[in-house]
């Protein structure tokens, strides 16, 4: 399962009640930002995530409402917070920004205060964590170097207990080794296969963010059977027009690539103030009834063929423990 935290839902500049874009991800032992806008880190604390290991950061595209934060952020890390290292993700304009951002501005004085690893954006695989990995795909928007990001459970295999129970396989190691692959010889001498004592192949849960788009029909073999969809409704379908000229998306549009992806769950952010949050609701779900328009401080669970869950701070995933680290790619 996937928790996901949404910081700042606004389009361009913050609204009285919406920050800019920002969203925290949790994956078992890792937490990550999925870009961040000018306020992000005070609405990490109002949220009650807290920065223990809220350091992997991936940035969709240069545009300043996505990325302002960073500074912030890191200067908080450097002055205040023990995050140990941090690690962000962007394409080449992108990160052309940052660096001028942290090395020119916050870090000028004192570079390396904070060990950051910055890794250039490409398609494909950037992070395998513990049962799952996050994958790059790029987006069209405003200029080059826009990517969406994929989070994405490995397959598995469920353990069937009442099988396990009727073969004679007791409880410990045993059944360790059979869900990692392995054959088990029990006492008696018979030898159980994993295939005896587990399930068909599963696939896990997919939560898809796509960060700012201008063609909707380039984000299909992305988004295909996501779990959650995340995606910008910037603007309503009577001005389809400014969309266009602006390179976003209208709730309509974003609904009709969710109904006919096979999405389950669509989140709606990236709000423009300009509307009604009710008007935005009501032109995506006329077309894909389980959209929601999403509100800072909303907090949700992804999981495999369940309902979306709405969720509150209290029941996020516990705060890690130190333990194995993922793997950059």
């Amino acid at each position: 399962m996937f928790d996901l935290v949404f910081l700042g839902t606004s389009a361009s500049a913050p609204s009285i009640h919406r920050g800019l874009s920002s969203t925290a991800v949790i994956a078992n032992e890792d937490r990550f930002l999925v870009d961040c806008g000018e306020g992000t880190q005070r609405q990490i604390l109002r949220s009650g995530l807290g920065f223990k290991r809220l350091n992997k950061i991936l940035l969709t595209h240069a545009h300043l409402d996505h990325i302002l934060g960073v500074g912030g952020l890191i200067s908080t890390y450097a002055h205040w917070e023990r995050v140990g290292e941090v690690d962000i993700w962007g394409g080449a304009p992108t990160l052309e920004r940052i660096r001028s951002l942290l090395y020119d501005v916050v870090l000028r004085d004192k570079p390396d205060m904070l060990p950051i690893h910055l890794h250039e954006t490409i398609a494909g695989t950037i992070y395998r964590g513990r049962r799952f990995s996050v994958q790059a795909f790029p987006v069209f928007h405003r200029g080059r170097g826009c990517f969406g990001y994929i989070f994405q459970e490995d397959t598995h295999r469920p353990f069937l207990v009442q099988q396990a129970e009727a073969l004679g396989v007791p409880n410990g190691p045993e059944r360790s080794l059979l869900v990692k692959g392995q054959n088990v010889t029990l006492a008696d001498g018979r030898i159980i296969t994993p295939d005896m004592v587990l399930d068909e192949p599963q696939a896990g849960v997919k939560l898809v963010f796509t960060g700012d788009v201008s063609r909707p029909e380039a984000l299909r073999p992305f988004i295909q059977d996501a779990d959650a969809l995340v995606i910008e409704a910037t603007f309503l379908d009577m001005d389809r027009h400014y969309a266009e000229s602006y390179g976003h998306l209208t709730a309509r549009q974003s609904a009709e690539l969710a109904a006919e992806c096979n999405v389950k769950s669509l989140l709606l952010n990236h709000i423009s103030r300009r509307y009604h949050e009710r008007d935005v609701l009501a032109e995506a779900r006329a077309i894909f009834p389980e959209a929601h328009v999403v509100r800072d401080l909303d907090a949700f669970r992804v999981r495999r063929n369940q309902p979306l869950e709405k969720i509150v701070p209290e029941t996020l995933a516990p705060e890690p423990e130190e333990g194995d680290q993922g793997v950059i790619i």
